[in-house]
């Protein structure tokens, strides 16, 4: 028996917990192709490793990235399907 990995988004990990990027959700709203397209060039692509460093209540959430640091807001990283590790 085979068990399915636990996904979640990137909004819903803790600070100080890792996880790998499994895939980016569309988004409806406007501009959301431009959402998407700035997370794929911020580093956020499947397959890589990110960690949250700091969440800020009702605020943005400060995540490494490689080797670089970006702060998002909750909409862009509700976007961002991870397996937490």
């Amino acid at each position: 028996m085979t068990l399915a990995p636990t996904l979640t988004t990137l909004d819903a990990l803790q600070a100080g917990q890792s996880a790998t990027v499994i895939h980016l959700a569309p988004t409806a709203q406007e501009g959301g192709a431009d959402v998407q397209r700035r997370l794929m060039e911020l580093g956020f692509v499947p397959g890589e490793r990110i960690r949250v460093l700091k969440r800020v209540l009702g605020g943005p959430l400060a995540v490494k990235v490689g080797e670089s640091t970006f702060a998002l807001r909750r909409f862009e990283a509700a976007l961002v399907s991870i397996k937490p590790e």
